[in-house]
């Protein structure tokens, strides 16, 4: 694979996110209003996520800088990060952020990306314990309800959330990774022959590689390649010819459009992470090659994108795929 993560990059991702993680304005809430006395400003609901356009993309902003200040320490920004967790994530902000969890219609907050989002930067914040069990008790409630998984390649993806829910449940809660695992194979043990008609104008995941990718996390090698043979039965032919072509940007200022940048990144982490698959290596770092060459230059440059793109650049470019 032609694309690796240097310090040089690390150094330019975190001076992104260093950027906007606490840029108020824009914002665009996940808030219900109850009354009048609810109208209240993203700094005042949220302590600590209140940047980065949208609180999720704030949560995944502090996990590239978390997860960046610890693969490379000597980077010029590493004392920055410092000083920022120095400030931001205190016992008492956090506590602030569990509280808005309470409010009334909060039930569906962010569910379930920012969720899974929290849960993964928990892994780097110890501090975040406590909203992170939150969290983790929604899943634990929400999924043995969940009838159907959601697939569109949007936020509500289902496979998205479980990958990384997983990741941060095998180290903290084997019941809740026993019961991702156990509905992972109730939503996808049974798919067959995917034809990945796919993007749609606005996604940012491909839906069948981040089910494949779910499923890998879940089976584990050996009993994943028969399923991904099923899954994906004509893969090694090129086919569907879909999943091989990154999607083409038109309007990098445009909101939604600009996901297509990200849709591209998150396949290139999608194929690096079934790589190992038997006879899926060549054919996945090229397939990777070719997303990360798409959108990797355009990780920022119009605040639509830049505000949450270097996070799917580092998924794209780590070695840890979970």
């Amino acid at each position: 694979m032609k694309h690796s993560l240097t310090p040089e990059i690390a150094q330019r991702f975190a001076e992104i996110a260093l950027g906007h993680v606490q840029q108020e304005y824009p914002h665009k809430l996940d808030h219900v209003m109850d009354g009048p006395e609810d109208v209240l400003s993203p700094r005042e609901l949220h302590p600590i996520f209140y940047g980065s356009f949208d609180w999720h993309s704030c949560v995944h902003g502090y996990w590239l800088l978390l997860r960046l200040r610890r693969l490379f320490p000597d980077t010029p920004a590493a004392e920055r990060i410092d000083a920022l967790v120095d400030e931001m994530l205190t016992e008492e902000k956090v506590a602030g952020e569990l509280a808005y969890l309470d409010r009334a219609y909060s039930g569906g907050f962010e569910r379930p990306y920012g969720w899974a989002w929290a849960l993964a930067l928990h892994r780097e914040a110890p501090v975040l314990e406590p909203l992170a069990r939150a969290f983790a008790d929604r899943f634990a409630s929400y999924l043995p309800r969940l009838t159907y998984p959601i697939r569109v390649g949007t936020h509500f993806n289902t496979a998205f959330a479980l990958i990384l829910a997983l990741s941060w449940a095998e180290e903290n809660d084997t019941a809740l990774a026993d019961l991702i695992r156990s509905r992972a194979i109730h939503y996808y043990g049974k798919d067959r022959d995917c034809q990945a008609w796919e993007p749609g104008g606005d996604e940012f995941l491909s839906s069948a590689m981040v089910e494949a990718l779910c499923m890998r996390r879940v089976l584990g090698g050996a009993a994943f390649a028969p399923w991904v043979e099923r899954f994906l039965p004509r893969l090694r032919e090129g086919e569907p010819a879909s999943l091989f072509r990154p999607a083409h940007v038109s309007d990098r200022s445009d909101g939604k459009i600009a996901h297509l940048e990200g849709f591209n990144l998150s396949r290139a982490w999608c194929w690096r992470g079934i790589a190992d698959t038997p006879g899926l290596g060549a054919i996945a770092e090229i397939a990777a090659d070719a997303h990360l060459d798409a959108s990797l230059p355009h990780v920022s440059g119009d605040y639509m994108g830049e505000h949450w793109l270097a996070t799917f650049a580092l998924l794209a470019l780590q070695d840890d795929f979970g």
